[in-house]
């Protein structure tokens, strides 16, 4: 018996020895690093954000301050909510310099963001001031109501159709004359009119305005769109080729609006060109023939440019005609 309790002892004595080494090993163990009081996270600023498109975005920033320590990442994360973090989406950059650019991509169109820049020191992560931007949507609206789907063709967004808008970004009226003794005698006020004064193909065609519409001050397309000039109409055919086959890419390919033979008609680009035909001094013409679109560049006084895609040939030409006809209007993004 007297064995028994002294092996005993000796046992609970081990375990307590056992015990008292494990907890001082635990304790050196996590004794906590002091963090350096005179490190501090990053600083950074957003300079722009730009080339937004309908899945993304480029943007510029600079690292004012690297708080005292290595930077060890950076790039910039995103959200749709405020203020992201780098908990949300995120792009990190691959060289680490103070300044620097890079792109978002993967957006969805149409969407508002919000964006801010990152990095990230033995302090923690510093993020810029937060900016905001919403990609490129694939329709727009007009004040009237009237819905146009868009398309991006090279650095450009065209509307998809023509115009049939019947008052400026102001609100006010563009008049609707019918007559066209009244017609041709306009020459100081916008005005529109349907195709053989019928609405069912201005619905389908657009309307066709007079030059002086096209380019009224009060501003005929929607916010952030604009009546192309001819330049623009010129970056348009030199990015599909050139001027001689751009028609043809731009032309709504088949016989359902297009007279035969409708040559060189692709519309590979998406832009669906119709021939909604024009009004001149003797009345309506030229449906199923051709579209022709002002330009807001003048030729003289009296006339102006417009560029034109017609069923027997694939060019997009440009022809000079009096402000006072009816032409169609495609607009183009600021």
């Amino acid at each position: 018996m007297k064995k028994r309790i002294q092996n005993y002892i000796a046992v609970v004595i081990t375990m307590a020895i056992f015990m008292s080494l494990a907890s001082g090993c635990k304790k050196d163990t996590e004794v906590p690093v002091s963090p350096d009081p005179s490190v501090q996270i990053p600083k950074l600023e957003t300079i722009a954000i730009s080339d937004i498109s309908e899945s993304g975005a480029s943007y510029v920033g600079i690292i004012t301050s690297d708080g005292g320590a290595e930077i060890t990442a950076y790039g910039v994360c995103w959200s749709t909510d405020r203020n992201p973090t780098i908990a949300d989406y995120k792009s990190s950059a691959e060289k680490l310099t103070s300044s620097f650019a890079g792109s978002i991509t993967g957006l969805t169109l149409g969407t508002s963001y919000f964006v801010r820049l990152y990095a990230t020191n033995s302090a923690g992560t510093g993020y810029s001031n937060e900016q905001s931007f919403s990609t490129l949507a694939n329709t727009v609206t007009d004040i009237d109501g009237n819905v146009y789907h868009t398309v991006k063709i090279g650095t450009q967004v065209w509307m998809v159709e023509n115009l049939k808008v019947t008052k400026y970004r102001d609100g006010t009226p563009i008049r609707n004359v019918t007559d066209n003794g009244s017609w041709i005698g306009i020459n100081d006020y916008g005005a529109y009119c349907d195709y053989d004064n019928d609405q069912d193909k201005g619905e389908t065609y657009g309307h066709l305005y007079n030059w002086y519409a096209a380019t009224d001050s009060r501003n005929i397309a929607p916010e952030g769109w604009h009546v192309p000039s001819d330049a623009d109409f010129l970056i348009l055919a030199n990015y599909l080729g050139g001027i001689d086959h751009a028609g043809g890419k731009l032309k709504e390919a088949g016989r359902e609006h297009w007279l035969s033979p409708n040559s060189g008609a692709t519309n590979e680009t998406g832009f669906d060109a119709i021939p909604g035909g024009a009004r001149n001094n003797t009345g309506f013409t030229l449906m199923g023939e051709k579209c022709g679109w002002w330009t807001t560049t003048e030729s003289n006084d009296g006339e102006a440019y417009i560029r034109y895609v017609a069923y027997y040939n694939p060019a997009l030409t440009s022809k000079i005609l009096s402000k006072l006809f009816g032409n169609s209007i495609r607009c183009v993004k600021d």
